[in-house]
C-alpha cells in the first residue's frame, strides 16, 4: 500500500463490463483521496489473473447479474450488484466477498465498503442481509415476548457481542467485571433460547435487536462484522446465517 498526502491509500482493481459504468468508477477511485487505481478490467472473469500480477489492496466488481463466486478470493472483494440471492450471497461470503452493495449505491458507500472490507469486515445492505437473514429457521419453542424480556444492558452486551469484543473489552467499556459480562451472556442465551454467541446475534439481528451503526462506513449499511477476533465460533444448527457470522469470530473469552 502506497501513500497519498501523508495518508495510507488503498489499491483498487474494478472490474466493469459497461463502459460507462466502468469509467464512472474508474473516475470515482482516481478522485478518491483515500484510493489509488491499481487497474481496470471489463471482464470480471480474467480479475483472479490480473490482482495476482496487480496485488490490489481490494477488488471492486461491478456485475450485471448473478455470477459464481471464486472460492477462497484471495483479495478482499466488494461486489455491486442488484438483489442478490439469499444463496448466490451465502455463497459469495463463504468465497470471500466482503461486502455487497446494490449497483446504484452512491460513492460514499462505495468508499465506505472499500474501506470496510480492506480492514477487515463483513459490510452488507440493508436489504441484502434481511434476505439473507431470512433464512435462518425461528426455534419453534421461542417466543417472539422473549425479546422484549432482555434488559437495557443486556441489549448492550448483546450488540457489542455483535461487534466482535470479548467479555474483558466488553467489561472494559461498560465499567463492569468480567463476571457480570458472563452473567449477561449467560442470561441473553437462556432469554433468547441461543446455543450459543453466534446464534444469540444472529437471532438479534434477524429480530432488529442488533442494527448495527456503520459509523464512518456509511449509515445505510444493516451488518459490519469484525472479522480479526481470534477463536472463530461455528455454529452447525445455524445453516447460512451461522456460517457468514462464524467467520466474524465471535470469541467465548
Amino acid at each position: 500500500m502506497t501513500k497519498r498526502n501523508g495518508g495510507r491509500v488503498i489499491r483498487v482493481l474494478l472490474a466493469a463490463a459497461p463502459t460507462v459504468r466502468r469509467a464512472g468508477l474508474e473516475a470515482f477511485v482516481k478522485k478518491a483521496p483515500l484510493l489509488e487505481l491499481a487497474g481496470s478490467l471489463h471482464n470480471a472473469l480474467a480479475v483472479a489473473r490480473y490482482a495476482a500480477q496487480l496485488q490490489p489492496d481490494v477488488v471492486l466488481l461491478d456485475l450485471e447479474s448473478e455470477t459464481p463466486a471464486r472460492e477462497s478470493a484471495a483479495f478482499p472483494l466488494v461486489v455491486l450488484i442488484d438483489e442478490p440471492s439469499a444463496d448466490w450471497t451465502a455463497h459469495a461470503l463463504r468465497s470471500g466477498v466482503k461486502a455487497i452493495l446494490p449497483r446504484d449505491s452512491g460513492m460514499e458507500e462505495i468508499l465506505a465498503a472499500i474501506q470496510a472490507a480492506h480492514a477487515g469486515l463483513v459490510l452488507l445492505d440493508a436489504d441484502v442481509t434481511q434476505n439473507l437473514a431470512s433464512r435462518i429457521p425461528a426455534p419453534s419453542a421461542q417466543p417472539t415476548a422473549a425479546l422484549d424480556d432482555l434488559t437495557p444492558r443486556e441489549v448492550e452486551v448483546l450488540r457489542m457481542l455483535a461487534e466482535g469484543l470479548g467479555n474483558r473489552e466488553m467489561a472494559a467499556r461498560l465499567g463492569i467485571s468480567d463476571h457480570t459480562v458472563k452473567f449477561h451472556i449467560s442470561s441473553i442465551l437462556d432469554k433468547l433460547g441461543a446455543a450459543t454467541r453466534t446464534e444469540a446475534v444472529a437471532l438479534g439481528i434477524r429480530r432488529g435487536l442488533v442494527l448495527l451503526s456503520a459509523g464512518t462506513y456509511g449509515n445505510v449499511i444493516r451488518v459490519l462484522v469484525p472479522l480479526t477476533a481470534p477463536e472463530a465460533v461455528v455454529d452447525e444448527g445455524l445453516d447460512v446465517m451461522a456460517e457468514a457470522l462464524s467467520a466474524s469470530r465471535l470469541a467465548p473469552h
